[in-house]
């Protein structure tokens, strides 16, 4: 091949490069875009998005408002609390710690936390930091939410770490994947006995400073000034109203960080620049050997079918989602609170990380994912795909299973005769060996229940079948009404309470089927 050949076979492939490269970046405009047609579609009331490409914050934006009471817009320092985007958070603070040699990932946790004590000897005493990461531990999805679902609980840590003996594993130690939050809060009690400062402090001074995450903290309580805080929203039963935010919990180590999408940026840089920061990358959060421990599979998932990513691998690593998309690495995490969804995405092989936070329940969720496969799709050169469409049937279904089911339970309640009950047979006080106690009770001529130590599961009890009563909460933030079966005896005066969602599609963080309450009194 002469030179004048090949000099224009090197123009023709560099400008076909060229133009693939530009086809495969979303533009600002584009993203724009997209999110306000996804916002409409999806009903969202308030959304930021950031995304970092090869070292550079590329768009950092907020979109419509904070509240529909306020109508402030949402700018790119609002502040979302990210849910359980804070697990990384508390994966990295062990990972510095590690990298101090003060902790080892294959540390046993009754070493820091000698209370703790799960549902068998040898899992108690082989039970790792590593195990407290990795949803791997026998115990079921959820397991022990109600401590903090809905918020406003007074358990401590004390309470958590001595829970677990009392729960039925629900698969061998160590063989499957059931997510769980509680376990994390352990680790972040870790974090405080080996510092000596609590979680919070320690994310705050050990990874958010040194990021510059100015306007970052660890919990909502400890905002400075909660002026461009978010309003978190629900829109069941086709209505957007505001709900009220959750409370802290015992510490922020499985959900608890407030932040906002221009912080955030970044947290996905030091992440994609393998543990390092600073102008020059001159310095290090954590080596890249922790984060390599952080983004390996420690528990597996089935892998996406979906073969418009051809994904072989799916599985859980620590306090990352970890698959294959088109042969690039995927590492991820959601969030999700009553009313306040969050998402981040990272695909280190092409630079790039996305977050996205919104403050609408149900639809936001949806949204997020919405917006971070189309930004996602146009880097890897994939044809446009309507994912808007996609998830909207999806969301539909859900809507429909839960809409018919509610409807169904409750017009059976309506018609039920509850003429041949004494409601004095059911009216005492029981108690569970980690919930504690729940009293059944005449409120006027109805019966209701209540928590002793979780005051907004309170509500009354309506006949259904049987021994069986639906119970609609006060506390309607999310949908978590839920049955109660009576054990009787056999002069028909209950003995015991087994209880279960209603919805099919309940957040797992209601456990109600792990409550065992003994008539007490």
């Amino acid at each position: 091949m002469n030179n004048l050949k090949r000099n224009i076979v090197f123009t023709l492939f560099f400008t076909f490069l060229l133009s693939n490269t530009i086809h495969a970046q979303i533009s600002s405009s584009e993203i724009d875009q997209l999110v306000e047609e996804t916002m409409t579609k999806f009903n969202v009331v308030g959304m930021a998005v950031g995304v970092v490409k090869d070292g550079k914050v590329i768009h950092s934006k907020g979109y419509g408002v904070k509240s529909i009471v306020t109508k402030e817009r949402v700018n790119k320092h609002t502040n979302f609390i990210i849910a359980s985007n804070s697990k990384a958070f508390t994966t990295a603070a062990l990972a510095i710690l590690v990298d101090e040699g003060k902790i080892s990932w294959q540390d046993k946790v009754k070493k820091y936390i000698p209370k703790f004590k799960m549902y068998n000897s040898y899992v108690t005493e082989n039970f790792s930091i590593e195990d407290l990461l990795t949803h791997r531990s026998g115990l079921g999805l959820g397991v022990g939410d109600l401590m903090f679902f809905p918020d406003g609980a007074d358990f401590t840590i004390d309470d958590v770490v001595s829970s677990f003996q009392y729960f039925e594993p629900q698969s061998a130690f160590r063989t499957k994947f059931d997510y769980d939050n509680l376990l994390y809060v352990v680790a972040g009690e870790v974090i405080a006995r080996v510092s000596g400062m609590c979680w919070e402090e320690f994310v705050e001074k050990r990874i958010m400073q040194p990021l510059n995450m100015d306007n970052s903290y660890g919990s909502l309580s400890r905002v400075k000034d909660k002026g461009n805080l978010v309003t978190p929203h629900s829109t069941s039963k086709g209505k957007t109203r505001t709900i009220s935010v959750c409370e802290d919990i015992i510490n922020g180590a499985a959900g608890g960080i407030t932040s906002n999408v221009d912080d955030l940026c970044n947290w996905l840089l030091v992440q994609l620049n393998k543990g390092k920061y600073g102008e020059n990358l001159e310095k290090e959060l954590f080596s890249e050997a922790r984060q390599n421990e952080m983004w390996k599979i420690h528990t597996t998932l089935d892998a996406d079918p979906n073969p418009r990513y051809n994904s072989h691998f799916r599985g859980y690593g620590l306090g990352w989602f970890l698959t294959d998309i088109k042969g690039n690495l995927n590492v991820s995490h959601t969030g999700a609170l009553p009313g306040l969804l969050s998402i981040v995405e990272l695909v280190p092989d092409l630079g790039l990380g996305i977050v996205i936070l919104t403050n609408t329940e149900k639809g936001g969720g949806a949204a997020n994912r919405v917006i971070s496969k189309s930004i996602i799709d146009s880097y890897l050169g994939l044809d446009k795909f309507d994912w808007i469409n996609y998830y909207s049937k999806i969301l539909e279904k859900i809507e429909d299973e839960d809409d018919q089911t509610s409807k169904q339970v409750w017009e059976i309640v309506k018609s039920a005769n509850s003429d041949h009950l004494k409601f004095e047979d059911y009216i005492g006080i029981y108690e569970d060996n980690w919930f504690g106690k729940v009293e059944v009770f005449m409120k006027g001529d109805k019966l209701w229940i209540k928590s002793y130590r979780s005051p907004k599961l309170n509500g009354q009890m309506f006949f259904y079948k049987a021994n069986s009563f639906a119970i609609k909460w006060e506390y309607q933030d999310m949908n978590a009404d839920a049955f109660a079966m009576f054990s009787l005896d056999e002069e028909g005066k209950a003995q015991s309470i087994k209880m279960k969602g209603i919805s099919p599609n309940i957040d797992f963080s209601f456990d109600f089927q792990d409550l065992d309450l003994k008539r007490v009194e």
